[in-house]
């Protein structure tokens, strides 16, 4: 049986990469996994793993601009990561803007009453934040005539 082919969503840090994935009509997102970073050619490892495992098809990536919609400098590493992930595996990549999703996260996990684990799963779910945004947008533009 064919896999249905998947969205990965990235939320990329200095640090950790979380990760998250569509489910297979592409309507909502499911925290994945948070990649604790070690170098590049580490990281790209074990997304390809998780391309080749998922069927994954294109990616969105968060885009962390300031409020005032300038580039910051941790959009610019991410829009560079972006660059290596399109060079690597020829898939589309999409930068959603990603201003507020971490706070967003973290309003969620104190409401899951999730506090004491917030560390291990705030990238997951800020993943996921970015992910839905990005399905929901795309749903949205289907919809209009």
């Amino acid at each position: 049986m064919q896999q249905q082919p998947r969205i990965l969503g990235l939320d990329v840090g200095d640090r950790r990469i979380g990760i998250a994935i569509s489910d297979a009509f592409a309507l909502s997102a499911q925290p994945l996994l948070t990649l604790n970073r070690s170098n590049r050619r580490n990281d790209l490892r074990m997304i390809d793993r998780l391309v080749r495992k998922h069927a994954v098809t294109e990616f969105v990536v968060g885009h962390p601009l300031y409020m005032s919609g300038d580039i910051s400098p941790q959009a610019a590493k991410t829009e560079a990561f972006a660059a290596i992930l399109r060079e690597e595996f020829e898939l589309p990549v999409h930068l959603i803007d990603e201003r507020l999703t971490t706070t967003e996260a973290h309003r969620h996990l104190d409401t899951a009453g999730y506090a004491s684990r917030r560390k291990a799963v705030i990238d997951q779910v800020a993943a996921v934040l970015i992910l839905q945004l990005f399905l929901d947008t795309r749903a949205n533009q289907r919809l209009q005539p």
